[in-house]
């Protein structure tokens, strides 16, 4: 839950190494609310100042503002240098109840204190929806036994044939040099695997050629 909490924590005078760190971390934060947008609340808090954290925040899920305070796990953070510096995929609800999940980096400084957060928090109502909606249009209703390919007959067996071919040169279907691929086309026309419809197609798609190169290997 996004519950904002006080605990005094005097700022103190700006470290010069710190002022850089809070610096960049703002670009990092900016570069990543811009790519996942708008899904996604980057937010960044300077935890010298916990009753203030909030220096950076794009991409507005949480209804926060830049100078609010931090969280309980900023304030965790900050009281405890050994806390996990990484939080991935957590649980999480925002404000109005919608469920997210965030993840949260501690950032330290070369003394090893935590001196900033970044944290990203993902709206996950959009993409539930959307999984709903993808596993609707995927689905497959396994009661109708009806037995039925668009695929070509014989469609099988010429791929087939093809792969051993390229299996007796040690090779790949579409590793085939135009030689190699003369000679095939040459067994394929004498085993009959060429009046199979659509056989043009299917070779080409399984050399990785176009159909004129496949008609050109199968005249010369």
């Amino acid at each position: 839950m996004y519950r904002m909490t006080s605990r005094s924590r005097k700022k103190k005078p700006d470290r010069p190494d710190h002022a850089l760190l809070l610096s960049q971390l703002q670009q990092v934060a900016k570069g990543l609310g811009e790519t996942f947008a708008p899904f996604c609340e980057v937010v960044l808090h300077d935890l010298r100042d916990a009753d203030h954290s909030i220096v950076a925040l794009h991409n507005n899920l949480s209804g926060r503002e830049v100078g609010d305070a931090t969280t309980e796990l900023g304030l965790a953070r900050i009281a405890d240098e050994s806390y996990p510096q990484v939080l991935t995929n957590y649980a999480n609800t925002l404000p109005d109840g919608r469920q997210a999940k965030s993840t949260s980096i501690g950032i330290k400084d070369a003394d090893g204190k935590y001196v900033a957060a970044l944290c990203m928090n993902i709206d996950l109502t959009l993409f539930g929806a959307l999984q709903g909606m993808l596993r609707q249009f995927g689905g497959i209703d396994n009661a109708v036994r009806v037995a039925e390919t668009l695929e070509p007959a014989g469609a099988d067996a010429l791929r087939q044939r093809i792969d051993a071919f390229a299996a007796r040169l040690s090779a790949t279907p579409r590793s085939l040099k135009a030689e190699d691929r003369r000679q095939l086309m040459r067994e394929l026309r004498q085993s009959g695997c060429m009046d199979v419809r659509r056989s043009a197609e299917i070779v080409a798609a399984h050399l990785g050629v176009s159909r004129a190169t496949v008609y050109n290997d199968e005249k010369e």
